[in-house]
């Protein structure tokens, strides 16, 4: 395993100490140990067939230990630091727009629909910004600290607090719509479940290995799919929480979880049309052809969009990290805690290049028309393109 384990009802301070304990005899457990149990393993060596280069590099922060992840919308980038900086960039040329330093640390984000721009703030602070000037529109509240980007879409803001309340925001004011409350487990993994908003609905990855699609307008659930069910004796067996972000592709979204599956289920009705054993800490890719889902140790597998059948599994990357995959052109791309941006075809698995990034890929690499843009943990973000 590879994930750090959090309760709920306690506050977050307290639960970083409760966490720090329980970890303590089991370092395999934390991604942010020095010294790993399971030691990454080394690079193989390849002859690259695909050719990279670097188009821009900017800095916004340190992402510190959160997921933080550029949001593209429309030829612009918008991106976070942990410390409070936020800033869109022109995804072309990384020319700066516009920047603003908050008077608060965020910990998820970017959400961004071409008019507003969102974060989540420290102790549950849902903030909005102008995605043109970068004035702030509106601050509201929820109860508990927020993890996973808000989505935006529909004039609403949705987002998850880590109390499992779902919460709807009108995009222009900041006056709550609606939310609804489901029951938080006693255990979870810190995998942030993400949202996804399309077509009047948003889909709601939770940590109860459940998807859940709400109307964006009212609220009321139109399905709800399992992806996972918990198994085994204890507490911590039993945790099978969805890992980031589901990925939305026509009729199809599909999720991972942890200790649990992948699956892809009808965006329509919820019925989950294809499942595979898997235990994952980030979220799937979707294109055309295929689903890319990276499991805890490391391992890349490529599924068939249609019927969930195994294509290939790519071994070398154990325990390194990897991030949630993103397909890009003719290859399946990944990011390591290393520091790397792994190339691989997307029809064999096989190696085609490798970038030396310096700095650590936690979040998911963002497809900006025809590059590829990464925000690593020390703050850099880097615009890449393929031949």
């Amino acid at each position: 395993m590879g994930v750090p384990m959090t309760r709920h009802l306690v506050a977050p301070r307290i639960g970083v100490v409760l966490l720090t304990a329980m970890l303590a005899g089991c370092s395999s457990l934390n991604p942010f140990s020095a010294k790993p149990r399971n030691q990454p393993a080394p690079l193989v060596d390849f002859k690259p067939s695909m050719a990279t280069r670097t188009l821009w590099t900017a800095s916004i922060g340190s992402s510190g230990d959160y997921r933080l992840a550029p949001a593209y919308v429309d030829g612009t980038l918008y991106a976070a630091s942990a410390a409070g900086e936020l800033a869109a960039f022109e995804a072309r040329t990384g020319k700066q727009i516009w920047r603003i330093r908050l008077d608060t640390g965020i910990t998820a984000g970017v959400g961004a629909d071409g008019n507003t721009v969102v974060v989540a703030g420290a102790d549950g602070a849902v903030i909005a910004f102008d995605a043109a000037t970068g004035v702030k529109r509106w601050k509201a509240q929820t109860a508990t600290e927020i993890l996973s980007s808000p989505a935006v879409g529909n004039g609403t803001v949705v987002v998850r607090s880590m109390d499992n309340q779902i919460a709807a925001f009108d995009a222009e004011t900041g006056v709550r719509r609606w939310f609804v409350q489901r029951t938080a487990p006693a255990l979870t993994a810190r995998t942030t479940p993400g949202i996804v908003v399309s077509d009047g609905l948003a889909f709601v990855a939770l940590p109860t290995g459940r998807l859940l699609a709400l109307s964006v307008i009212t609220g009321a659930p139109r399905w709800e799919a399992a992806i996972a069910e918990p198994r085994g004796a204890t507490e911590l067996e039993r945790v099978s929480d969805l890992a980031g972000m589901p990925a939305l592709l026509g009729r199809d979204i599909c999720a991972a979880a942890f200790q649990g599956r992948v699956a892809c289920v009808d965006a329509g009705n919820g019925t989950v049309r294809w499942a595979r054993e898997f235990s994952a800490e980030v979220g799937p890719a979707i294109d055309q052809r295929f689903v890319f889902a990276a499991d805890e140790r490391g391992n890349l597998s490529a599924y068939a969009r249609e019927s969930g059948s195994s294509l290939w599994r790519y071994t070398g990357f154990a325990w390194r990290g990897l991030s949630a995959p993103v397909s890009f052109g003719r290859a399946v791309v990944v990011g390591d805690r290393q520091g790397y941006l792994h190339f691989l075809s997307r029809e064999e698995g096989l190696m085609l290049a490798r970038l030396d990034i310096g700095s650590a890929v936690r979040a998911a690499p963002v497809v900006a028309g025809t590059s590829l843009v990464v925000q690593t943990r020390d703050g850099k973000l880097l615009a890449v393109a393929t031949d």
